[in-house]
C-alpha cells in the first residue's frame, strides 16, 4: 500500500526525530522535551493591559505638572 503525503511527512518528522535522539542519554532527551510553561496570557494583551496600567499613570501625572 502506498504512503499519503501526510503519512510520508509524519514518517520523516518521526525519523528525524529519532536520529537526533541516538547516541543521547534519557536525561539529555527528558531535558530537550520539557519546554518552560506558557503564559496563559498573549504578549498583545500583556501590553494592552500595562499600557492601561502605566499610560494612565503617566497622562495623570503630566497632566498635573502642566495644568496646575
Amino acid at each position: 500500500m502506498a504512503q499519503t503525503p501526510q503519512q510520508r511527512r509524519a514518517n520523516l518528522k518521526f525519523q528525524k526525530d529519532q536520529e537526533a535522539r541516538r547516541g543521547k542519554s534519557e536525561d539529555q532527551i527528558k531535558k530537550r522535551v520539557e519546554k518552560a510553561p506558557k503564559s496563559p496570557i498573549s504578549m498583545f494583551w500583556l501590553v494592552v493591559l500595562g499600557f492601561i496600567v502605566f499610560g494612565g499613570l503617566v497622562f495623570e501625572v503630566l497632566s498635573r505638572l502642566f495644568l496646575n
